[in-house]
């Protein structure tokens, strides 16, 4: 086992020190693990020592047979936990509930693709049985304890593993989220945890808790980490009947339309709601515009994860186990899917009904604000309040994140602060489907400002770019700078998704660039000229494409425009639209606005 607490591993860090010959795979394990630890509550099955050294030692084979090429393994000797919901080859998986503990003959799709690009699975992590609460209490393997203060929960379900990366046990673990279960704990335990779209990230191998809404979630001490793990494990998989192929995302900018709660619940948590204040007048300072939303709607979304029929369908997933083995499972756990037992499918249909109906009503949400920017929780409870009152305690937690998978809408919790008890405070942002670049480029800026401790360590962020990267690009796409009527929302902007196109996110130019409105032009058109003094960072998209569709789209872009190179602000070049100087002598020089959108709206 490992001891409690280790110096906090950042996956950057790790694979610069590997690249540099400072350590190896082998040594990192037989310093990081040690085999006489005392028991940790946080895990189920425990890193074993001699395994992860024969896993080592393949990995390190597996490299040097490849010829030492980084680029096939972007996660090399990183170490990683699992919730024990998701199977591990060799391993079983328990759902915290010995009697339902099977064995795992293959690895679930995420844990094949983690360790195919050569990371290293330390062990199974401690959850609420079945994924079945907030609050990480509800497991025969123990409560797990909060990171920072041992009285308090850690939050759940996904309770183990985010304990083990807020310690520094390892450098990010996989939970599942259904209701919250990849957030709230993450707020508790002063780390990131993201949320992705349904669908995006295979869910084969995963023990269902609502299958229809269960989407594996990552945990990380940082933004920039769980995005690259989501780099290697997000993708199409034609073997689970939820996956789903990713859509275009909603841009976000970074001085972003933030929507806020309009009449916000701490159940009397004055500690909570302070801490919230706080973090709005952050978000201002900024640059961000806050909007105050009336979140009844999501309120009433939320209501019908638990005090509706979706319940049934935690039934429907282990239905024959409960039957058969009641007396074994958590009392107050059975005592939730047992409600199913309450609704019938007619009930089922009408829930349904009512869901779509908010959904059309707060879809204009997102043409008011680009983000929602809520607390991750409420409040925090101690383990012996929620054993006295284990049901209503629990679903307070959910407040801010029950509605997030029902209405098919992606997230990330991020540290904001400690409270004057030590305990932390975070923030979640939200996004609809697909927007996972930019809520993690938000979330980026956001966490390098707080410029709190990783986890409940003493390391900070290192210094790197303001910006956070464009995730690395798949060669068999090409990435697109649009800065005028290619926009989202524009009126060339079909002439992307018609062929294929996805937004990847909201960006800006390198400070190096003036815009321009041309002359003449319909629809209207700016043009983008690189220049050696005097630039500006203009506001972009940047959207990728499938390569044998690109030539098509490049046909179509008329005089004085052209496809060229351009820089963006975090340093990276991509191909994108310039201008031809002698078009821009009529033109007028727009730079002021920042970019295109801005001065349409000032225009009209």
């Amino acid at each position: 086992m490992m001891v409690r607490k280790q110096p906090a591993m950042l996956i950057a860090e790790l694979l610069s020190r590997y690249r540099a010959g400072a350590i190896t795979p082998l040594a990192l394990v037989t310093q990081h693990f040690d085999a006489a630890a005392a028991p940790d509550a946080a895990w189920i099955v425990p890193p074993d020592r001699e395994r992860l050294c024969a896993e080592a030692r393949e990995l390190e084979r597996r490299f040097a047979a490849s010829g030492g090429d980084w680029s096939c393994f972007p996660l090399y000797g990183i170490p990683f936990a699992i919730k024990d919901n998701i199977d591990a080859a060799g391993m079983p998986t328990t759902a915290a509930c010995p009697a339902f503990a099977r064995p795992a003959h293959a690895d679930a799709e995420v844990v094949r693709r983690l360790r195919a690009a050569g990371a290293l699975l330390a062990g199974k992590t401690n959850l609420d049985q079945f994924a079945t609460g907030l609050v990480g209490t509800r497991s025969p393997y123990g409560a797990v304890p909060n990171a920072f203060d041992p009285r308090y929960i850690a939050g759940g379900s996904s309770s183990g593993s985010a304990a083990a990366v807020a310690r520094g046990q390892v450098a990010f673990a996989l939970g599942t989220d259904t209701a919250g279960s990849g957030r709230v704990p993450a707020g508790f335990n002063n780390i990131v945890g993201l949320k992705p779209t349904r669908g995006l990230v295979s869910a084969r191998g995963v023990v269902p808790a609502c299958r229809s809404l269960d989407c594996v979630s990552i945990f990380a001490l940082s933004v920039a980490d769980a995005r690259a793990v989501l780099q290697v494990v997000a993708g199409f998989d034609e073997a689970d009947a939820y996956a789903r192929r990713a859509g275009p995302g909603r841009p976000i900018g970074r001085r972003p339309v933030l929507g806020v709660p309009r009449t916000p619940e701490f159940f009397g948590d004055a500690e909570q709601a302070a801490r919230f204040d706080a973090a709005v007048a952050h978000a201002q300072r900024l640059g961000a515009t806050v909007r105050e939303i009336d979140f009844a709607p999501l309120h009433e979304a939320a209501a019908l994860l638990y005090q509706g029929p979706w319940v049934a369908e935690r039934q429907a997933a282990i239905g024959d186990f409960m039957r058969e083995h009641a007396a074994a499972m958590d009392p107050t756990v059975r005592a939730v899917i047992g409600q199913a037992a309450g609704y019938t499918a007619a009930d089922a249909f009408r829930a349904q009904y009512r869901l779509e109906e908010i959904r059309r009503a707060v879809a204009p949400l997102w043409s008011e604000v680009e983000a929602l920017m809520v607390p991750t929780a409420p409040t925090i409870y101690t383990i012996e309040a929620v054993n006295a009152d284990p049901l209503t305690l629990n679903s307070r937690l959910g407040t801010y994140t029950n509605f997030v998978n029902l209405l098919d809408w992606c997230a990330v919790a991020v540290p904001a602060s400690l409270r004057a008890d030590g305990l932390p405070f975070g923030v979640t942002f939200i996004a609809p489907a697909w927007s996972e670049d930019g809520l993690c480029a938000l979330a980026h800026d956001w966490q390098r400002s707080t410029g709190l401790a990783l986890g409940a360590g003493a390391a900070t962020l290192p210094a790197d770019p303001a910006a956070l990267p464009l995730p690395a690009p798949d060669p068999a796409l090409v990435r697109v700078a649009v800065v005028g009527a290619h926009l989202s929302g524009m009126p060339l902007n079909r002439q992307l998704t018609e062929r294929g196109a996805r937004l990847v996110r909201a960006a800006g130019t390198a400070p190096a660039y003036r815009l321009f409105a041309l002359p003449d032009t319909a629809p209207p058109k700016p043009g983008l000229e690189r220049v050696a003094r005097g630039g500006a960072s203009i506001a972009i998209e940047v959207w990728e494409m499938p390569a044998e569709r690109f030539g098509a789209f490049v046909a179509e872009v008329p005089p004085p425009l052209a496809i060229g190179s351009v820089e963006l602000d975090d340093g990276s070049w991509v191909k994108g639209f310039v201008c031809e100087p002698w078009a821009l002598e009529r033109a007028e020089d727009i730079t002021a606005h920042g970019g295109w959108r801005a001065y349409m709206a000032a225009r009209s």
